[in-house]
């Protein structure tokens, strides 16, 4: 699938420096929106294509220090690069603390702003491939029978088929047949890779403490 037009999100009070960063931007070929408060912004649906915000530090109605946290507070992860004239040390400290990409002080060089940006929409992509795997495993996991799903924990485990027949009360060729559903509805290659994804899933913790297979993944 073709990843849609990176997009850019400008929350300056200042109309001049959102008209020129958005003829930059466009420049070099990313899709902008530019936006008068974080207010504005909160109002404007969010895209699944990658993207960054460009913030003020300091508008009239709000910190863009606070508004930074407002966002993580409600989830909302897309990386921040901060814009300001009048940074100090304590600023940019908070800041990036607190994940921006980068703190710049105006005026700023395009090249650093260009750079920053394609930083911000590297990690950007890395969180939403990461987002987009997380709900493929758990469909792939919500796919497996109550039977499966007890198998792959004994997986998780290190059990051998023998070992998980004499577990659960099965043969050991059932219990390699359930085996297999399992390697192939998870789409794992191999079984420290099904391992992995038990790990992920939570069941190693289900697991761990000997209740069981009790399968029920924890949530992420």
């Amino acid at each position: 699938m073709q990843e849609q037009r990176p997009a850019v999100y400008v929350i300056d009070d200042d109309p001049s420096v959102r008209d020129g960063l958005d003829s930059l931007l466009r420049s070099v070929g990313y899709e902008t929106r530019g936006f008068a408060s974080p207010r504005d912004f909160l109002l404007h649906p969010r895209s699944n294509s990658p993207a960054c915000i460009v913030l003020d530090v300091r508008m009239p109605d709000a910190s863009g220090l606070d508004f930074q946290d407002e966002l993580a507070k409600a989830g909302y992860l897309t990386p921040i690069i901060f814009l300001t004239g009048h940074g100090d040390v304590p600023m940019s400290v908070r800041a990036m603390k607190a994940g921006a990409v980068e703190f710049l002080l105006k005026p700023f060089r395009e090249q650093d702003l260009l750079d920053a940006i394609r930083q911000a929409l590297d990690v950007d992509r890395a969180r939403l491939r990461k987002e987009a795997a997380a709900v493929d495993l758990h469909e792939h996991f919500a796919s497996l029978t109550p039977r499966e799903r007890e198998v792959m924990s004994l997986v998780a485990r290190g059990l051998l088929n023998k070992q998980i027949a004499a577990e659960i009360g099965l043969s050991e060729i059932t219990v390699k047949v359930h085996r297999g559903q399992v390697m192939r509805k998870m789409r794992a290659d191999s079984i420290a890779d099904l391992i992995r994804m038990a790990d992920s899933l939570g069941l190693s913790d289900a697991t761990a403490d000997g209740k069981g297979s009790g399968v029920t993944p924890r949530s992420r």
